[in-house]
C-alpha cells in the first residue's frame, strides 16, 4: 500500500519486487489486487502474463501478455485499495473518506482511534494521513474480521502504522491507556451514543470526533449524547455527482432550433454523392458534458463534534 523505506519516507518510485502487492488495471471497471510471485502467472481474456516479467518494473508500467494484450501495474494506493478490497462489511468510499480526514484535522504524527474496523477501507487512508510518525488504533468486536483486516494491513505494508484490536467499544469503551492522548476519534457503530462518553475521555482538549451512521435516527441519538461534552456539532451527507464528457455531432443547418447535446439523425440525401461535401459542412463535432445517468445515492451521515475545553 505505502512502500516505506528504512527512513520511514513514503514512496511509490521504487520498482516492483517479488512478494509485492500490485493492482492490475485491466479496464476502468475491472481491477484486482495480486501478490507478485516469481513463477506465477495471471490469465485473463487478454492472455497469459508472467509475474517474472513484472519484477523490476516501476509502478504504473504497461506489461504485455503472450497474445500481445496488456494491463497496467499500479501501486495499491488507498484510493485503489478501496475499489479492490474484499467487502467483509459495507465500506466508506472516496467522497466520505476525504471529507472525514479533512474535518478530523488529521495530519502526519496524529494518533487516531477508530471503531469498528470493518473491511479497513477508511483505515488505509487514515494510515497514510498520519504517516510517517503517527499511528491508527482500530478496534472491531468481531475476532475473525479483525484478523482478516490485520492480514490485509500486512499485505499492504501498513502494519507499522496500524494496530488492530478486538474489543466491544460500545460495551467496554476504548482502553484506558489512550485516555487524553487521541487527536481524533472515528466511530462506525450501530449505537454510537454508547461509545461517545468513552471517546470524549480519549480525546485531547479540542480534539475532534466523527460518527458515521446510515440512519437519521442514529444521528439524533448521537447528537443528544454529544451535547454534554462536545461543541460545534455538525452533520453532513455527501452526495457525489459525476459527469460524462464526450463528442457529439451538431447539425449546423438547424440553426437555433438545434438543441445542445442532441444527436441528430444522419440520413443520407437522395443525391448522396453530389451533396456529400455540402452535408459535411453543415455538421460539426462539439464536446458536451452531462450528468451520468447512474448517480450514487445516500451512503450515510457524518456527524462531527469538537471536545469542549474545560477550564
Amino acid at each position: 500500500m505505502l512502500p516505506i523505506d528504512p527512513t520511514k519516507k513514503i514512496s511509490f518510485t521504487r520498482h516492483i519486487c517479488d512478494g509485492d502487492l500490485v493492482v492490475v488495471y485491466e479496464r476502468h471497471d475491472n481491477m484486482k489486487a495480486i501478490k507478485v510471485c516469481q513463477g506465477s502467472v495471471l490469465q485473463n481474456r487478454f492472455g497469459v502474463f508472467k509475474h517474472s516479467d513484472w519484477i523490476g518494473k516501476p509502478f504504473g508500467s504497461k506489461v504485455f501478455s503472450n497474445k500481445n494484450g496488456f494491463v497496467y501495474l499500479l501501486a495499491p494506493t488507498p484510493e485503489l485499495w478501496t475499489l479492490v478490497l474484499s467487502h467483509r462489511t459495507q465500506i466508506l468510499y472516496i467522497a466520505d473518506i476525504s471529507f472525514v480526514i479533512m474535518y478530523l484535522e488529521i495530519v502526519p504524527g496524529c494518533m487516531v482511534l477508530e471503531s469498528g474496523t470493518g473491511s479497513g477501507s477508511l483505515t488505509t487512508s487514515l494510515a497514510r494521513a498520519v504517516a510517517p510518525t503517527g499511528h491508527v488504533y482500530t478496534f472491531d468486536f468481531h475476532e475473525q474480521r479483525a484478523a482478516s483486516a490485520r492480514e490485509d494491513f500486512e499485505k499492504t505494508g501498513l502494519s507499522s502504522l496500524v494496530t488492530v484490536g478486538v474489543r466491544d467499544i460500545q460495551g467496554e469503551g476504548f482502553p484506558d491507556e489512550f485516555s487524553g492522548l487521541a487527536d481524533s476519534v472515528f466511530l462506525d457503530l450501530p449505537q454510537p451514543w454508547l461509545a461517545i462518553p468513552s471517546a470524549g475521555k480519549m480525546l485531547k482538549p479540542d480534539g475532534v470526533l466523527c460518527s458515521f451512521s446510515p440512519c437519521i435516527e442514529q444521528v439524533q441519538r448521537a447528537c443528544d449524547s454529544l451535547r454534554s461534552n462536545f461543541t460545534d456539532i455538525k452533520t453532513f451527507e455527501i452526495l457525489l455527482r459525476t459527469y460524462e464528457v464526450r463528442e457529439v455531432k451538431m447539425d449546423c443547418s438547424q440553426g437555433d432550433e438545434a438543441k445542445p447535446g442532441s444527436i441528430l439523425p444522419r440520413k443520407r440525401p437522395q443525391r448522396a454523392i453530389e451533396k456529400g461535401n455540402e452535408q459535411d459542412k453543415l455538421s460539426s463535432q462539439t464536446v458536451m458534458a452531462r450528468p451520468c445517468s447512474e448517480a450514487k445515492g445516500h451512503t450515510g451521515y457524518l456527524t462531527f463534534a469538537r471536545l469542549k475545553c474545560l477550564s
